[in-house]
């Protein structure tokens, strides 16, 4: 049965009702206090507009079952608090499907306690502002906790037969000079070892976050787009810019394992230590085909630290602090191609290095020891800025290099 609603005690009467299959809202509500969906509801707008839930202040929203759609609505919450989350005590996810939804507050789907898996599509989500740092349920791994996103899925599962599906697609985060705090979009599994989330399609459009963690921290860090361990991505598309602004925020970061990873818009990083892209799980092919660029000190424009890659190709790579290596390799990769140059222009500083902080140089191109390359091919040059700061360091093998547009050594 459908039902419309148009007041708040309508509403709470169609959510308990369970002969109501669809709820549609015909007007804006405020002073909404959260609610569940029972299993199989359907909440939406009616047809043709987008109307309004403000929750009231200091409570969470729409509390999800199983089997249960929120489309065409803005959903209003406390920025720490979540406009979406879902029930722990049911077995199962069941589908989820959220769809042309504008939220403030947190969007988060956990597979915990009695929930041991389920479907999730997303397919048009507008996270416009929320805050998560506040969330003590962390990822732990390589020295550092992971600081959930604005959007969160995570199978926290540690029986690895439990398994979340998803498909996700054109989410955004965030607002230009107005970042989520916290990570932005977070993906995770419970381990290596442990749950899977397995996603078809991570697309996301404008992301924009802050950690507001303090600088020198050495253990806690963000992403702005972030596939954590235990993730298994077809395919990541970052079809707008990625902006992350406070410190120890990578812009874009894996841990788990990636098909292929394509970023159509630039990726910036405006705090000490926040990275473009860093890899440490496993990535089949990597293709950034706008410029990635850095401000802060120690922020690094690509890392390989662990992990494998197969080929990794990028536009542009700048830095333009002290200690923000342009591109560093620490495992094998097979091929690393720029088409328009690396470029730094800042001298040694310390940096955030799989949880300690290191002094490094402004260096270009590094292989470290461990690392290494059969195939580098750079376009428009390499250079560097920073007085004695070497264009190129080499401690692993490279078996073929090509650089046209020359080698500029720094102070020169």
């Amino acid at each position: 049965m459908k039902k419309h609603v148009g007041t708040v005690t309508e509403l709470l009467s169609a959510t308990g009702d369970s002969g109501v299959g669809t709820i549609v809202l015909t007007a804006d509500l405020v002073d909404v206090p959260s609610f569940d969906l029972l299993p199989g509801q359907t909440f939406r707008s009616v047809s043709g507009q987008q109307f309004a839930l403000a929750f009231t202040p200091g409570v969470d929203g729409v509390r999800l079952s199983s089997d249960n759609s929120i489309l065409s609505l803005d959903l209003h919450a406390s920025l720490d608090k979540r406009a979406v989350w879902n029930d722990y005590s049911m077995p199962t996810l069941g589908r989820i499907n959220l769809s042309s939804l504008n939220t403030f507050g947190r969007v988060e789907l956990l597979a915990k306690d009695h929930v041991r898996g389920g479907h999730v599509d997303v397919d048009g989500l507008a996270i416009l502002a929320a805050d998560s740092c506040s969330e003590q349920n962390r990822p732990h791994e390589y020295g550092v906790y992971v600081i959930p996103g604005a959007f969160t899925l995570w199978n926290m599962q540690s029986d690895q037969d439990c398994t979340v599906d998803a498909d996700l697609v054109a989410i955004s985060v965030g607002r230009f000079g107005a970042p989520v705090l916290g990570s932005g979009v977070f993906v995770s599994g419970a381990g290596d070892q442990g749950g899977s989330v397995s996603v078809q399609r991570l697309e996301t459009g404008a992301v924009y976050s802050d950690g507001r963690i303090a600088p020198g921290t050495a253990d806690q860090i963000t992403g702005g787009v972030f596939v954590v361990h235990g993730a298994h991505v077809d395919m990541v598309r970052n079809n707008g810019p990625v902006v992350t602004y406070g410190a120890n925020d990578m812009a874009l970061d894996n841990w788990g394992t990636v098909d292929r990873w394509i970023a159509k818009d630039k990726i910036t990083t405006l705090g000490p230590s926040g990275i473009g892209f860093v890899n440490f799980g496993k990535i089949r092919q990597l293709s950034l085909e706008a410029p990635i660029e850095t401000f802060g000190p120690g922020a690094r424009g690509f890392n390989v630290y662990t992990g494998t890659l197969c080929r990794a190709e990028f536009d542009r790579i700048v830095t333009h602090a002290d200690g923000a290596v342009g591109v560093q390799i620490a495992r094998p990769i097979r091929e690393l191609i720029v088409h328009r140059g690396i470029e730094t222009f800042g001298g040694t500083g310390p940096s955030l290095v799989k949880g300690v902080v290191t002094n490094l140089s402004a260096i270009a191109l590094s292989i470290k020891e461990g690392g290494s390359v059969q195939r580098i091919e750079i376009e428009g040059g390499i250079r560097t800025h920073g007085k004695g700061v070497l264009p190129i360091e080499q401690l692993g093998s490279v078996q073929s290099l090509r650089i046209e547009g020359g080698v500029q050594l720094g102070g020169n």
